[in-house]
């Protein structure tokens, strides 16, 4: 039998110490344990240990007097687990400790099982003074890098405190209903009757929200394709694009293509679906064939369209550009711990180069719309006003959305507003040829 939580240990350790993702690690880690409880035990712990690691990393520079990153990397990360689960799991403290040191037994490490227990003892004893400790800054208060931290609170100084709380909480789970083969009514009526709690969305058409994640393939119509996962901010590109039927539409670094099946769900497009990487290619296919829709897969580089454009015009172009993915951290904690302050400049200068390397491509009269899933400015309304300081036939399209606030061009949707999460959007109209 497998030991779930050094299990956990295992796989924490490759993401926090070794750069692995989150979702890499459970795909690779979660098939070991054949029941779901264990599974969804597993989740919890790889999900709250990255998202609080550079608290309780810290913390154990405390309670330490040798450090065990670089020798004992899964001991670390076990010790990690264990304060995750007092502190945040709020599992009972005898049974955390006790199943915590086995643990160590189950890594094959049994001479640091004392360590292991003496720790998580010294943590119970001074855990007031360690948390106020922890708390007097804002990087180990709300487990962010400090140069996050501070480039929320430039860019965002009214709500950089709400923001680092906000990417601390779960987030609620949406789907979005497959108008194809269902309608939201229809999906709500199966997720209600298989006894899930579930809701419409106020303001999104197709968005359904459960209050917590689960494991969707098996909820209710996920093998005839009623649906799909899909935050609401992420919803929100296909009523911007507002495709119309018949129309050319180019969704660039479209995968895992949920944006690019929501328009086709929408409506009946000749959609191009283009991204860089052919296995992310491979992974928006799929999402098409389940969900029974179709579009032009395409292998390219949204920088360099000589290489792949058939010459063409395009109605409607999408770009959902490679970004910081800062405004997905309560999705995606591991973000905060692979993400560097130098990866933002060429991250702008990469957006600005697509930007307008898919400018001439629009028809006249066309639209595009700019995403990101950034909550940062230089990765957001600057690449925008780069573009129309630059195509003097570029107009931004003036739009309001029920959550978020206007940007200097276009609207940001900060983590939580709304309860969704971060993400920008610019309109952008090719003005007509006279």
């Amino acid at each position: 039998m497998t030991d779930t939580r050094a299990l956990a240990a295992t796989a924490l350790a490759e993401i926090a110490l070794r750069g692995a993702s989150l979702r890499e690690a459970i795909e690779r880690h979660a098939p070991k344990l054949p029941d779901p409880r264990d599974r969804a035990l597993l989740m919890a712990l790889l999900s709250e240990g990255a998202r609080w690691w550079l608290r309780f990393d810290r913390a154990l520079d405390r309670l330490l007097e040798q450090p065990l990153r670089r020798k004992e990397p899964q001991v670390h990360a076990l010790l990690v687990l264990g304060l995750v689960q007092l502190e945040v799991l709020g599992l009972q403290d005898y049974a955390a400790v006790a199943a915590t040191v086995e643990a160590t037994r189950a890594l094959k490490r049994p001479r640091l099982a004392g360590l292991v227990n003496a720790v998580l003892r010294r943590w119970q004893r001074e855990r007031s003074d360690l948390l106020a400790a922890l708390d007097a800054t804002p990087p180990t208060r709300h487990a962010h890098p400090g140069w996050l931290a501070r480039a929320i609170a430039h860019d965002w100084p009214d709500a950089s405190n709400a923001v680092l709380a906000a990417n601390n909480l779960e987030p609620p789970l949406m789907l979005r209903a497959n108008r194809r083969r269902t309608t939201r009514e229809a999906l709500l009526q199966r997720l209600h009757a298989d006894g899930y709690t579930a809701e419409a969305h106020p303001w999104l058409a197709d968005a359904v929200v459960l209050p917590h994640s689960g494991d969707v393939t098996r909820f209710p119509g996920f093998a005839e394709g009623l649906f799909a996962v899909q935050d609401g901010a992420a919803q929100v590109a296909a009523d911007l694009l507002d495709a119309r039927p018949g129309q050319r539409v180019l969704d660039a670094c479209a995968a895992p293509g949920g944006k690019a099946c929501h328009l086709l769900e929408r409506t009946d497009l000749t959609l191009t679906a283009l991204d860089s990487d052919p296995a992310r290619l491979r992974r928006i296919g799929e999402n098409l064939d389940r969900l029974g829709l179709h579009a032009d897969l395409v292998a390219g580089d949204a920088a360099t369209p000589s290489a792949w454009w058939d010459g063409e015009p395009y109605d409607r172009i999408l770009i959902d550009a490679p970004c910081s993915a800062t405004g997905v951290l309560r999705r995606r904690p591991d973000v905060r711990l692979h993400r560097r302050e130098s990866d933002i400049p060429t991250l702008a200068a990469l957006q600005q180069h697509i930007l307008g390397a898919l400018w001439p491509l629009l028809r006249p009269g066309g639209k595009l719309v700019y995403a990101t899933c950034s909550l940062l400015r230089a990765e957001n309304e600057a690449a925008v006003q780069s573009l129309l300081a630059t195509m003097p036939d570029a107009r931004p399209l003036p739009f309001t959305l029920p959550a978020g606030q206007p940007a200097a061009v276009g609207w940001q949707i900060l983590p939580g507003d709304g309860d969704l999460d971060g993400m920008y959007y610019a309109a952008i109209e090719k003005s007509a040829s006279r």
